[in-house]
């Protein structure tokens, strides 16, 4: 599978030529929460044709961005996992995520939410100078996905799994985008059911305040 050319001398082309072919940047937004096996990846990207993820790994190893490693005894799994040039790569699905949160609506038909993707959800629309002074930690479940973050300050950790202590547990569905967006308030979606809440109720005040969907600036215009 040929990858296409632009014709031109130029970084952003460049750049599109390595990462621009269909799937190649969400296989790295996954591996940005963490090293993944093949299967890992399959699970996490549930529509890619086996054919195509193939190539991608293949791509993305033969220019440097990804490489394979070998687990240490007793998995012995081979695993993916970014490079350091693969890592400068963060910054750019942090914002492409950032930009593109502010188009989404409602999940349509056959689109997930998988949990390398909430996770990265989180990451992207954190906003680091409304966690002044907040030291917190949130467990977030949708559907079967369980994730949590620690707030601390600017410093921001998203991680799989459960969160011991946690200051607030969040059951809630596809509303939670909702939320973030500033579209429904947490009183209402608590008041609706949208939202089930284990701790202190008003952090789910806080929470929409740090992790919040910024409005396309000419929105209605």
């Amino acid at each position: 599978m040929s990858k296409r050319a632009y014709g031109q001398f130029c970084g952003v082309a460049k750049g599109l030529t390595i990462i621009g072919e269909r799937w190649a940047l969400l296989i790295v937004r996954d591996l940005l929460v963490g090293p993944r096996r093949y299967t890992d990846l399959r699970k996490g990207l549930p529509a890619i044709p086996t054919n195509v993820l193939s190539s991608r790994l293949k791509e993305l190893e033969g220019d440097g961005v990804i490489r394979r490693r070998a687990m240490a005894h007793p998995d012995r799994a081979v695993v993916y996992e970014l490079t350091e040039y693969g890592r400068e790569l963060e910054d750019v699905v942090i914002h492409l995520g950032r930009w593109g949160s502010q188009s989404l609506t409602t999940p349509a038909d056959g689109e997930v939410v998988t949990t390398d993707s909430l996770i990265m959800a989180l990451r992207t629309t954190f906003r680091a100078e409304e966690a002044t002074g907040v030291h917190l930690g949130f467990q977030v479940n949708v559907g079967d996905i369980t994730i949590h973050a620690r707030v601390d300050g600017a410093d921001l950790l998203v991680a799989v799994g459960e969160l011991a202590g946690a200051d607030l547990v969040v059951d809630t569905g596809p509303q939670i985008r909702a939320i973030m967006a500033g579209e429904l308030s947490p009183a209402r979606a608590v008041a609706d059911g949208d939202v089930r809440l284990t701790g202190d109720a008003a952090l789910l005040d806080v929470f929409a305040r740090i992790f919040a969907i910024r409005a396309k600036e000419n929105a209605g215009s």
